[in-house]
């Protein structure tokens, strides 16, 4: 059996390099601080909360091994995707990173795979880029902020992004930022913005997927959220609710629940409650294990936490451990 871990992120080294050199990273300056100190662009901080940020192949493997998972699927730290910038400034940014993560899987030794960053501020550029790095490079995908500068993924100027997607086969990860999120400008305290306000921005862009018909107008679309979708599927009832006592509110010919088991699911919900509701929510199907790596301190792996899980059925772990995502991603 292959463990798959598909929520696994990564700091280029051009970036460290950058800042070694005391220069910009793509328009993000770095000042000095506390370990590695603060990345600042468009007048947001992010702190590096962990020292596994830096670190070398060689390291993440052994990692890995320790950890039992065979494979990681690697995408770029959230608050590094660049919407911000100039679209010619965002696309050397993505360009940048994906041509260091198509080298970085390469000398994996099949260990890794990866999940472009991309322009998307501008859609004809991001559906260029993604080719690239899914045809080019040999990336699975991307990986996504769960808003574009305030805009939601619903919004028509998208529709072209996600047909090319279906049509390349690529993967679309969702995941929002650790920091600067929904939850951030009402309330600092408690550390709400993590715990909380992430798997709310998980929720929004699975609410908005789904009832924005995005999967209604890409049916084979493959679209994954992280943090297992927040408490989008808790609140399932209450969306389906609105949808049939609010017609004029209707963007769907169908309610936002027929359209939530075509999505997949990682497998960071918390704990074990959370994640059998999901399970029985939408199937062993469309879950597929996460690690958040290396945010989330595992004790002592994503992979014994799930198989520890007795609520969970043999098979069930199967499916969710590599099953799905040996399909899903074509990793053998």
């Amino acid at each position: 059996m292959k463990t798959i871990d598909i929520h696994a992120h990564i700091v280029p080294d051009s970036m460290w390099r950058a800042i070694e050199d005391k220069k910009d990273w793509h328009g993000f300056k770095h000042e000095p601080g506390e370990g590695f100190g603060t990345m600042v662009a468009c007048g947001q901080r992010t702190e590096f909360s962990s020292p596994k940020l830096r670190y070398t192949l060689e390291q993440r493997l052994q990692d890995m091994d320790a950890q039992k998972v065979d494979v990681q699927v690697l995408s770029i730290h959230t608050p590094f995707v660049g919407y911000h910038l100039e679209p010619a400034q965002g696309l050397a940014l993505a360009r940048d990173f994906n041509d260091e993560l198509g080298s970085t899987v390469r000398r994996g030794g099949g260990r890794l795979a990866g999940f472009a960053t991309l322009p998307v501020q501008d859609v004809g550029l991001a559906i260029a880029e993604l080719e690239r790095a899914v045809t080019t490079l040999g990336l699975k995908g991307a990986s996504l902020d769960t808003s574009v500068n305030g805009d939601q993924w619903d919004e028509p100027r998208f529709l072209p992004f996600f047909k090319a997607a279906e049509q390349l086969g690529a993967v679309l990860f969702y995941h929002p930022q650790p920091r600067n999120n929904f939850l951030s400008d009402r309330i600092k305290r408690h550390g709400l913005n993590n715990s909380l306000g992430v798997i709310l921005d998980d929720a929004i862009v699975t609410a908005v997927l789904l009832a924005g018909g995005v999967l209604e107008k890409c049916p084979d679309v493959k679209i994954c959220i992280a943090h297992g979708g927040g408490p989008a599927c808790y609140a399932m009832g209450r969306l389906d609710r609105n949808w049939q006592d609010r017609p004029s509110t209707r963007s769907t010919p169908k309610p936002p629940g027929a359209y939530m088991n075509k999505l997949y699911y990682d497998t960071v919900t918390g704990d074990e409650a959370a994640l059998r509701f999901l399970i029985d929510r939408v199937g062993a199907d469309r879950v597929v294990m996460g690690s958040d790596w290396p945010f989330v301190p595992w004790h002592p792996s994503p992979v014994a936490w799930l198989q520890s899980h007795q609520s969970l059925t043999r098979e069930e772990k199967e499916k969710i451990l590599w099953k799905n995502l040996s399909e899903l991603l074509d990793i053998r």
